[in-house]
C-alpha cells in the first residue's frame, strides 16, 4: 500500500500549468470593475445623493434613512447588472480572518417575488456576536451585535464559481455599543489624528482641512503544493512545519532572492493578481522573496483604511485562486524552521487634502520645519509608547521572528540614517537664536534647516522602526496580521503626541516668543528626550541587547507579557482620552489576545502527540523491525560481530532517539493537563508558553533525526526538500 506521501510527491510532480486569461491585455481597463467606487456611484445615483455620500465619506457626514434607500437601490441596480444574487456585510471580527453571513436579494411578494435591498440592510445588520471572540463583554447565551456600514470603504463583488456576492465593508460592534472587530478602533484613532495633525499643519499652511494616514502593505508568503500540504498534518491544523529536517539545500546560495519566477508560481501570480485589480486593489510589484518558494506582493500606497480593508481582502484571495493552482498559500511567520519566515511590512505617512506628504524633506526651511514637526514628533510617540507598538504586534507566531532575532528583533528601536541621525543630533547640541535674522535662519552658525535628501541612506533591514525617505516603515508586522492592530496604536500615539506639541509650542508663543522659534525649541527638547530609542545599527547583535538595556528599552520577547501594555494605565489613560478605546475593550482585547496565544499552543501541541504517536512512532518501529530481522539474518549466516555492529548501531540510535519523543510527549500531555486548570488567562497563556510549548524543541530535535535515519520509502511525511522545490 501507498503512503500518503509517495500519493501525493506523484501528484506534485505530474501539475499542469493552466491557462490564465483576463478580461483585457490593458490593467486600467478593468480596474475596480467589480468596485462600487465614485465613477459608479455618480453613474447610480442623483446628483444630490451622490455628492451626501461623498460628504460622508470624506468629512464623515450621516446619511439620512431616504439617501440610504436610494444608494441601497444604486448598489443592488449595479451588482445584479454584474449577475450578483446575495449581499453580506463583511467584517472583520477579533478572529484574526474575515466574516461574513450572505442573504438574497430574492424576496417573495404576492404571487410572485421580487429583488429588495432596502437602505436599512445597507446601513446595519445583525450577526450572532456571542459566537465571535468577545473577552468577556457579552454573555454567551446575549447573541444581538450589530455590523454598521463603513462607507469609506467602498462594497464590492466577490466571485466564486458558483457564483456573485455583493460584499459591503462594516465595522462590528455588541449590543452594548463596544467594538468587537478592528475596524472600528482605527477608525476611531484615524479621525483622531487627522484632528491633531490638522491643528499642527495649520502653523505652517491655513489651508489644510484633513490629514489622511496613507499605508502600502508588502505582503510575504511561501506556496507549497496542495498534495504535499494535505500529506501534512501539522501544515493543515497549524499552518506551520512542527516537524522537518532542514533541506540540504535552504536559502545558503542566496539564489532564490529576485530570481526567475517558476512558471507554475506565475501563472498563480497573474492569476490572483487580475482577481485583484477587477476589486480595485492597486498591486504594483511581485517577487520572489528570499527563502525557497516564499514570495511577496505589494500594492501602490492608499488610504490607510482602505490599504487594510484591501489586505484583508488580498489574503482571502490569495487563498482562493490557490486552490485553483493546487497551491496552498502559507501566511504563517514562520512555516519551516532554519529558513527566512514571513512578515507584512507596514509602510506609513501622513497626507494632508492639499497633497503634500508630512513626512517628505522639502528644499526650504519653511518644509523643512514642518517635515522635521511630524518626524520628531512620530519618533517622540514611538519612544514614549514603545512598549503599546510591540503589544500590538504580538502573536504566537509573531514570537517565532521576534523572539528568534529575525528580521527584526523584539526590541522597538528607529532606524533614521547617518544623515538625518547627524542633523537630529546637530539640532541637539546647536544654539537657538531668540532673534530671528532676515533671512529667518533660526540657528547659530547654521544657515538654514539643512535640505534633507530622499532615499540618502541605505536601509536597515533589522529595525524594527525604519524612515525611508518619505515614510516610516513598521517591519515587525506578522505576515498573517491584520494591520489594523498595529495602525490602530501608531495613529493614536501619534495623534496623542502631536496634540501635545501643540499645547507645549501655544504655551511659549502665549510667552512671547515667535512661533518658529517657539515650534523648534520644543522640536530640540523632543530631540534629546527621545533619543534613546533611535539605533542605526545591527539589531540582532547581542550588543545591542545589551546596550538597549542600557537605554532602558524593553526586550520583551513572548506575547503575553508583551500584551500587558495594552491595559497598562499610561495606554488605558491614553486610548480613553482619544475615545479609542474604553478601559473595557482594552481589558476584552487582552483577555482575547491570551486567549488566542494559548489555544494555538493548545492546538500545536495536540498535534505533536497526534503525528508522533500515529506516523512517526509507527514508522519508525517498522524500519527498526526491518533492521532486526536484517541483523538476525547476518547472525544465522554466522557472520562476525562487526558485521552485525551496524545495523546494531542504528537499532540503538533509533531506540535512543524514539524513547526521547515518547517520553517527551507523555510530559507535554501530562503538563497541558495540569496547565489546563488554571483559570486566570494570563497565567494559563504564560504557563502554556514556559510549561507546555518547552518540550517542542526537544520533540522535534530527536523526532528530526529520526528523519534523517529511516528509510526515505518508510518516512511519513513530505520533506522539506519536496515542500520548498516542488513547484
Amino acid at each position: 500500500m501507498k503512503s500518503l506521501r509517495t500519493i501525493a510527491l506523484k501528484e506534485a510532480q505530474n501539475r499542469e500549468i493552466p491557462e490564465i486569461s483576463a478580461p483585457s491585455t490593458k490593467l486600467s481597463d478593468f480596474y475596480g470593475s467589480n468596485v462600487f467606487d465614485k465613477k459608479k456611484m455618480k453613474e447610480y445615483l442623483s446628483k444630490d445623493v451622490f455628492e451626501k455620500l461623498i460628504s460622508s465619506i470624506n468629512q464623515g457626514e450621516l446619511i439620512n434613512q431616504d439617501d440610504a434607500n436610494q444608494i441601497a437601490a444604486a448598489m443592488k441596480s449595479w451588482a445584479m447588472s454584474k449577475g450578483v444574487t446575495h449581499y453580506t456585510h463583511w467584517f472583520q471580527p477579533l478572529t484574526g480572518s474575515t466574516a461574513e453571513k450572505h442573504d438574497s436579494f430574492f424576496e417573495p411578494s404576492g404571487d410572485g417575488a421580487i429583488e429588495k435591498f432596502a437602505g436599512s440592510a445597507l446601513v446595519q445588520q445583525e450577526p450572532d456576536a456571542s459566537s465571535f471572540p468577545n473577552g468577556g463583554i457579552r454573555n454567551t447565551f446575549e447573541a444581538r451585535g450589530y455590523t454598521a456600514w463603513d462607507p469609506s470603504s467602498p462594497a464590492f463583488i466577490m466571485e466564486n464559481s458558483a457564483g456573485k456576492t455583493l460584499c459591503i465593508p462594516t465595522v462590528f460592534v455588541a449590543y452594548t455599543g463596544e467594538a468587537l472587530d478592528y475596524k472600528a478602533p482605527l477608525l476611531k484613532a484615524l479621525s483622531a489624528i487627522d484632528k491633531a495633525a490638522v491643528e499642527v499643519c495649520q502653523y505652517f499652511d491655513k489651508s489644510v482641512s484633513k490629514v489622511n494616514a496613507s499605508l502600502g502593505i508588502e505582503q510575504e508568503y511561501f506556496l507549497v503544493d496542495l498534495a504535499l500540504f494535505n500529506a501534512r498534518p501539522d501544515l493543515v491544523l497549524t499552518g506551520r512545519a512542527l516537524f522537518g529536517h532542514m533541506s540540504a539545500k535552504g536559502q545558503q546560495l542566496e539564489d532564490h532572492y529576485f530570481g526567475s519566477i517558476p512558471e507554475r508560481v506565475f501563472a498563480y501570480m497573474v492569476d490572483f493578481e487580475n482577481e485583484a485589480i477587477k476589486l480595485g486593489i492597486p498591486l504594483k510589484t511581485r517577487h520572489n522573496e528570499v527563502a525557497p518558494s516564499q514570495f511577496e506582493c505589494a500594492p501602490i500606497y492608499e488610504e490607510i483604511n482602505l490599504a487594510i480593508d484591501h489586505n484583508q481582502l488580498l489574503m482571502d484571495l490569495m487563498e482562493k485562486v490557490a486552490r485553483r493552482h493546487n497551491f496552498k498559500v502559507l501566511l504563517h511567520e514562520k512555516p519551516y524552521a532554519g529558513i527566512n519566515g514571513s512578515g507584512k511590512h507596514n509602510n506609513w505617512s501622513l497626507i494632508t487634502d492639499t497633497g503634500k506628504n508630512l513626512l517628505a524633506p522639502g528644499k526650504t526651511p519653511k518644509n523643512n520645519l514642518m517635515f522635521l514637526t511630524f518626524f520628531v514628533n512620530t519618533i517622540k510617540a514611538v519612544h514614549e509608547h514603545a512598549d503599546l507598538l510591540r503589544a500590538s504586534i504580538a502573536s504566537v507566531s509573531n514570537d517565532h521572528r521576534l523572539g528568534a532575532n529575525e528580521a527584526p528583533p523584539a526590541i522597538i528601536s528607529i532606524f533614521l540614517g547617518q544623515q538625518l541621525d547627524e542633523i537630529l543630533d546637530e539640532i541637539e547640541h546647536s544654539r537657538l537664536s531668540k532673534k530671528l535674522k532676515e533671512d529667518n535662519s533660526l540657528w547659530l552658525g547654521i544657515p538654514k534647516i539643512p535640505q534633507i535628501l530622499l532615499d540618502n541612506t541605505d536601509r536597515n533591514r533589522t529595525s524594527p522602526f525604519a524612515f525611508t525617505g518619505n515614510k516610516f516603515e513598521l517591519r515587525a508586522v506578522g505576515s498573517t496580521a491584520n494591520s489594523s492592530a498595529p495602525m490602530t496604536v501608531l495613529n493614536a500615539i501619534v495623534a496623542d503626541q502631536l496634540t501635545k506639541f501643540k499645547v507645549d509650542v501655544d504655551k511659549l508663543i502665549k510667552k512671547g516668543d515667535k512661533k518658529d522659534v517657539a515650534l523648534m525649541t520644543v522640536i530640540k527638547r523632543y530631540i534629546k528626550e527621545s533619543k534613546a530609542i533611535r539605533f542605526e545599527g545591527n539589531g540582532y547583535s547581542d550588543e545591542w541587547a545589551q546596550e538597549a538595556e542600557k537605554r532602558g528599552l524593553s526586550n520583551i520577547k513572548t506575547t503575553p507579557k508583551a500584551l500587558d501594555a495594552y491595559v497598562s494605565e499610561k495606554s488605558t489613560e491614553l486610548f480613553e482620552k482619544l475615545k479609542v478605546f474604553s478601559k473595557r475593550e482594552l481589558h476584552a482585547r487582552h483577555e482575547i489576545l491570551l486567549e488566542n496565544f494559548y489555544k494555538k499552543l493548545q492546538i500545536e501541541a495536540r498535534v505533536f502527540g497526534d503525528v508522533t504517536n500515529s506516523q512517526i512512532i509507527p514508522a519508525v518501529i517498522a524500519y527498526q523491525n526491518s533492521l532486526i530481522e536484517n541483523a538476525k539474518g547476518l547472525k544465522e549466516l554466522g557472520l562476525s560481530k562487526e558485521a552485525i555492529a551496524t545495523p546494531l548501531a542504528i537499532i540503538d540510535k533509533l531506540s535512543n532517539h524514539l524513547s526521547i519523543v515518547k517520553n517527551s510527549v507523555d510530559k507535554m500531555l501530562e503538563d497541558r493537563k495540569e496547565v489546563n486548570k488554571i483559570e486566570d488567562t494570563r497565567e494559563k497563556a504564560i504557563a502554556y508558553d514556559e510549561k507546555v510549548k518547552a518540550h517542542f524543541d526537544t520533540i522535534r530535535y530527536h523526532a528530526d533525526k529520526l528523519e534523517q535515519i529511516v528509510d526515505d520509502s518508510v518516512w511519513p511525511l513530505p520533506k522539506f526538500r519536496e515542500l520548498l522545490f516542488l513547484k
